[in-house]
């Protein structure tokens, strides 16, 4: 992946919370949810419900896509992207206290109104690790990505 791309991609991830992720049910149907995130680089944290339909979708089938965008006012000015990752399940304290605060920290508003930061045992923490990433940018033309694989 040429240096633009991977900044571009991190510039995206950085400056972003929220993302779609699918995950697949037990019937094979995909299930989209739009959930909060953090990154440290590339990897990406996410939380959810322990008795999440996500979480027991993941526990089976560790294959996610993700997308991460904005809703431009004009067509050409869509940019975004869209990943094909692993989710891991994240079990170790260490990392869970920093997954949770690496999310925290994306929402400022919660601390400052006096809500409390969510416990490892009351959540599930996932680790995505990309695959494959296509980024979108309508700019360079209708429909333009540069596909990248990780």
């Amino acid at each position: 992946m040429d240096d633009a791309i991977r900044q571009k991609i991190q510039s995206l991830l950085d400056s972003h919370r929220t993302m779609r992720i699918a995950t697949l049910r037990p019937d094979g149907w995909p299930q989209v949810t739009t959930v909060g995130y953090a990154n440290e680089g590339f990897t990406i944290y996410f939380l959810c419900g322990s008795d999440s339909q996500k979480a027991a979708n993941i526990a089976r089938d560790d294959r996610v896509s993700l997308a991460i965008d904005d809703d431009p006012a004009e067509v050409m000015e869509i940019a975004g992207a869209s990943m094909a990752a692993r989710a891991r399940a994240v079990t170790d304290p260490a990392e869970q206290q920093k997954a949770i605060g690496l999310v925290m920290a994306r929402y400022p508003e919660q601390k400052a109104i006096g809500l409390p930061m969510p416990k490892p045992s009351e959540v599930r923490l996932f680790r995505l690790t990309p695959t494959v990433i296509s980024l979108l940018d309508y700019s360079k033309g209708f429909g333009h990505t540069d596909l990248v694989t990780c």
